[in-house]
């Protein structure tokens, strides 16, 4: 995980730089709350990375010499038929419709969005998929 946090902390300051360098040409509020917003997130992410990194074990990925079959194994269980996503990308659509179009439609989607994302997250506690 270094070099992901090393190259996010690149680009951190890569954007830090465009940061500084954008203020003084063009002194715009917005483009530079923006480019800030980003230094912040690429730093997180870089920090993340590399505290992460230090604390856990050596990927197969991080070994220069390591062969393709070291990253063979099981990367967890991906759900291969859910309707799920689909109702939960529609209801947060109805729901973000709702609030240019009025409260009665923002109510609705906020209902169908939350029986979703109950659905989603225990699509597999019950039936023939139980655990």
């Amino acid at each position: 995980m270094k070099v992901e946090g090393y190259l996010f902390v690149l680009v951190a300051a890569f954007f830090a730089v465009a940061d500084v360098v954008y203020w003084f040409w063009s002194k715009d509020p917005t483009g530079t709350t923006a480019l800030g917003l980003s230094v912040g997130l690429a730093v997180l992410v870089g920090f993340y990375l590399l505290f992460t990194g230090r604390r856990t074990e050596p990927r197969p990925e991080d070994d220069s010499e390591g062969e393709i079959e070291e990253g063979a194994g099981e990367y967890g269980f991906y759900s291969p038929h859910s309707w799920w996503p689909a109702f939960t990308a529609t209801s947060a659509a109805v729901l973000s419709v709702g609030l240019i179009i009025g409260w009665w439609l923002f109510l609705i989607g906020a209902m169908c969005l939350l029986l979703s994302a109950i659905g989603f997250v225990f699509e597999y506690y019950r039936g023939h998929f139980s655990h």
